[in-house]
């Protein structure tokens, strides 16, 4: 039984309090079951089969791994999902079942610095880096063309993907990305990378599921969720935690420091935005005045704001999910997606 199913078979039976506070914390007796990953995610199965593209960049040799997902009646096209910023390849496993169902070819890379793929002691870390990466492991499978699909911060990526490399992107497709205001203009401090590694260093699953519960699925909280919080905090309870912390404060700075909201109107690929309104998800947004918060997120505003930048994009809303509709309602989000992906 892969771990992940164990993990939530396991979680089951946990009642999680929504009283003050949002006490989502795990009772005693499951406290040992709370797994330790390596800092490549050892001992986390994903659903599909992993393979590695190994190169080298900023020389440092590197693997990001990789899942490659084939159709059994092919239609010609390939999706490329990019994870956000707390999330893997693996947590794409519903999409990538609906996707291959319809007869895309799938694949779903971690980013360096995330999951499975290298946590280098040192790089940096640029969207544009990030999308070079994928253009050649892409090429090292002969994907020439695809679908690119953003996720949170995978949404930025992909932007900035389909703007290096448009003759290679058939379609821009984003899922409530972040990155559509610039935080940091708004009055959200700069934290810097040495602060954002102290934050990193005190990640907890009690932490981790507080925040979810209220921004990525809208108040509403399943057993199978838990099986995510784990996989994130998991690679924090293990020998390698110190490296994981650190690359995640490197990818911290690159989101804050990299905006990608100023190029939105120099798309020039097929642009489809799926967005579950309730979100409320800004980088630093704890850190901001109190009075500049509210400000912040406002993903009714944004939705529609980032429609009218990108020329011709279409948009499908979901008036009552937060950020992670994929995984909130899988089935009324993959028939949305489904009918906007070009075939």
């Amino acid at each position: 039984m892969p771990v992940f199913t164990r993990i939530a078979r396991a979680f089951a039976g946990v009642s999680f309090g929504l009283g003050l506070g949002l006490a989502l914390t795990l009772a005693p007796a499951h406290a040992a079951q709370e797994p330790s990953y390596g800092p490549e995610l050892e001992g986390f199965s994903y659903p599909y089969p992993t393979a590695q593209y190994r190169f080298k960049s900023q020389d440092v040799d590197l693997q990001m791994t990789y899942m490659d997902v084939k159709p059994a009646k092919a239609n010609g096209k390939t999706v490329v999902l990019m994870h956000g910023k707390n999330f893997c390849g693996a947590t794409w496993e519903g999409t990538i079942k609906a996707l291959t169902n319809a007869g895309y070819r799938v694949v779903a890379p971690d980013q360096i610095g995330f999951c499975k793929s290298t946590k280098p002691a040192h790089y940096q870390y640029t969207f544009q880096q990030l999308a070079d990466n994928t253009n050649k492991l892409l090429a090292s499978i002969g994907v020439s063309k695809a679908i690119v699909l953003g996720h949170s911060t995978g949404g930025m990526l992909a932007t900035r993907y389909a703007l290096m490399y448009p003759q290679a992107t058939d379609q821009l497709v984003m899922v409530n990305p972040i990155g559509l205001e610039d935080w940091k203009n708004l009055g959200v401090p700069s934290l810097g990378v040495d602060k954002w590694y102290q934050r990193e260093l005190n990640t907890s699953a009690d932490k981790v599921r507080n925040y979810e519960h209220s921004t990525y699925y809208n108040g509403q909280w399943k057993p199978e969720y838990e099986t995510w919080v784990q996989m994130l905090v998991g690679m924090y309870r293990g020998k390698g935690k110190e490296v994981v912390a650190w690359n995640s404060a490197l990818i911290y700075d690159m989101i804050y420091t990299q905006p990608v909201v100023y190029e939105f109107p120099l798309i020039k690929v097929p642009t489809f935005l799926l967005m579950g309104l309730k979100d409320t998800t800004a980088i630093g947004k704890d850190a901001a005045p109190e009075s500049v918060r509210p400000k912040l997120g406002n993903y009714t505003v944004l939705a529609e704001q980032t429609r009218q930048a990108i020329p011709g994009s279409v948009l499908v809303t979901f008036p009552e999910m937060g950020h992670a509709p994929q995984m909130q309602d899988p089935a009324q989000f993959h028939k949305a997606l489904l009918k906007g992906l070009v075939r």
